[in-house]
């Protein structure tokens, strides 16, 4: 019997390879989009418009986006980290954007030079653009666990910035579990702080495996209604300004899980299997 469906949100291009040491050309980044594109996904991140020097492995997010062949039904999403970049996202036809904010202040600090109050008063002009031209805005919420300068972080800290997101008009906020902290206890208490600032129906889990427990996490997430989960094809990934966090869990393995369990996710699980593979020799390159 079927247990209904559940999502997953493609982040390999985007969230996976920025954290990749060795340069991937923009015809690799093109060949696994495309790989992804034929798979089944209704969403796939697979651009960043942040300066390449501080994250070089996004650089040519442009030309990717230009590049690749659009499939039908494939929603392809950029990271827009302020006005600048959500204007190039729109010159390179990007179908959705994202903005991402933290939950603690030394992760803010880290990752985009602003506390948290200033990021999200450089998303403003983001999501009020975005607004009138009908473009999806989705938001990040870094470090919902656990930061790895601050230590352990409040859901109720969690919950505030993710009812600001949503308040601000992003459409489904993705809590990120950054340097993969989390045990199923911890995601629960988190979840039901959330659960309280933004409709279940609107959050989606982004979990590192690099304590190995990303799959248990998914699993306390879906008892607690949570219907959409980030992944990585081959497992790829991490962020350059968390340290220890690389290890995003791999798609095929969530997908296998979710179809064990019984809950249906739309996936060619061979197709995702040939992108997997794509991806870890885009690794070893």
């Amino acid at each position: 019997m079927s247990l209904g469906p559940v999502e997953i949100f493609e982040v390999g291009p985007r969230d996976g390879l920025q954290n990749e040491p060795s340069e991937i050309s923009v015809a690799q980044k093109v060949a696994l989009v495309d790989c992804l594109s034929r798979a089944g996904f209704s969403r796939i991140e697979m651009a960043s418009f942040v300066s390449p020097k501080w994250v070089p492995q996004m650089a040519g997010s442009g030309d990717v986006l230009a590049q690749i062949t659009r499939a039908p039904g494939v929603r392809y999403a950029a990271l827009t980290p302020n006005m600048q970049g959500f204007q190039a996202a729109l010159a390179a036809k990007a179908d959705e954007v994202a903005v991402f904010a933290s939950a603690s202040e030394g992760f803010s600090k880290a990752n985009v030079n602003a506390s948290i109050d200033e990021s999200l008063e450089r998303f403003a002009p983001i999501l009020e653009e975005a607004r009138h031209i009908d473009l999806p805005v989705r938001g990040y919420v870094s470090c919902v666990i656990e930061c790895p300068y601050d230590g352990a972080v409040a859901p109720d800290q969690v919950a505030r910035i993710a009812d600001k997101l949503f308040a601000m008009g992003c459409y489904e906020i993705s809590l990120g579990d950054t340097i993969g902290a989390g045990t199923p206890d911890s995601i629960a208490r988190m979840l039901l702080a959330v659960r309280n600032a933004v409709p279940v129906g609107r959050l989606a889990g982004h979990y590192h495996d690099t304590g190995g427990r990303a799959i248990a996490n998914i699993d306390a997430s879906l008892s607690l209604g949570v219907r959409v989960f980030d992944a990585a094809v081959g497992g790829l990934g991490g962020c350059p300004y968390a340290p220890g966090a690389s290890g995003n869990v791999a798609t095929e393995t969530v997908a296998r899980h979710l179809a064990d369990l019984g809950y249906e996710t739309g996936l060619d699980l061979d197709q995702i299997n040939q992108a997997a593979q794509l991806a870890r020799s885009l690794r070893s390159a």
